[in-house]
């Protein structure tokens, strides 16, 4: 990646592949190639896409196909096709409906792209990741999961809110699924290196964290469509991470083989990303408590999992 233009494929058109797409584009952080099975979609946001840049003067690439052939050469591959959450629905209600997509992608990818770096976004986003992983049977540093970032952020705001200060301010951290059962975690969640607990009644903490767990569906309830600027910007994020090799801390879904005592399941846990995309897997201390939510997330990962068939 650090001697030619980086090669970014967003499989999937909708809200948040194209966002992300003017996102990467915009920043010119590496060329972008729209996939979509609707053709008319992928072309018309490409367009739209390469009339942005030009208005703004940006250097970027966009193209777009329906053709997985054009997937050869990349080097990272985003994966955010698939059927979206809507009003009643859980993540887990999507496992069926996004199973069989998600399958179908990986052996396109397998068969034109074998050496590179997987971002599954598609919901339920653990469970997927897990299945990503298995059928691709590619190194588990090269599969991950955007759930941490985007919960972790969603946490900021909601402390930054809470306490009127700026979310620059805070380092949160949140570890699980990427669900109801996420583990937003206060005692490691920090404002300029000052843990926010300091700040906060026990109440108002118990309150940020169930505001922080529902505010995916709050979402769903108002747009009637899953939320995808922050999403977006999460998955820039860690691209930003693997092409500039930032070896940045950052909370993502990967497979585990025994870090937390947990083995055989996805869940999301705080890693080093650089250039071979998790290049460490970072095993917090956590408190009795905190290991038994931990585990009780990835109970309901392997419930999932079981569903899967494979």
């Amino acid at each position: 990646m650090k001697n030619k233009r980086t090669k970014i494929s967003i499989i999937g058109a909708g809200k948040v592949g194209a966002t992300l797409a003017m996102r990467v584009a915009e920043d010119n952080l590496g060329d972008v190639f729209l996939l979509d099975i609707d053709k008319d979609l992928a072309y018309g946001k490409a367009l739209d896409l390469k009339d942005n840049l030009a208005v703004l003067n940006c250097p970027g690439k966009v193209n777009c196909s329906s053709n997985y052939t054009r997937l050869r050469d990349s080097d990272i591959v985003v994966i955010s096709a698939g059927f979206f959450r809507q009003p009643g629905m859980s993540r887990q209600d999507l496992l069926i409906k996004n199973k069989e997509i998600i399958a179908k992608i990986i052996s396109e990818i397998k068969k034109y792209t074998p050496q590179a770096i997987i971002i599954l976004v598609t919901n339920p986003l653990d469970v997927l990741t897990y299945l990503t992983y298995k059928l691709s049977k590619f190194p588990r540093q090269r599969i991950m999961g955007m759930s941490g970032v985007l919960d972790a952020g969603r946490f900021s705001a909601l402390i930054a809110e809470a306490l009127n200060i700026s979310s620059q301010n805070i380092q949160a951290m949140v570890l699980g699924m990427h669900g109801d059962l996420m583990l937003p975690l206060a005692r490691y969640s920090t404002i300029c290196g000052i843990p926010f607990t300091q700040f906060l009644t026990r109440e108002q903490i118990e309150e940020l964290v169930k505001k922080t767990r529902n505010r995916g569906a709050e979402i769903v309830s108002y747009l009637k469509s899953s939320a995808y600027y922050a999403p977006s910007a999460a998955i820039f994020l860690m691209l930003k991470a693997i092409i500039n090799d930032e070896k940045r801390i950052l909370p993502a879904s990967v497979y585990l083989q025994g870090e937390y005592g947990l083995k055989d399941v996805c869940l999301g846990v705080p890693v080093r990303m650089g250039r071979e995309g998790i290049e460490e897997i970072i095993e917090l201390k956590l408190n009795k408590q905190e290991k038994k939510l931990l585990q009780e997330s990835a109970k309901k990962v392997k419930e999932g999992i079981n569903k899967l068939g494979i």
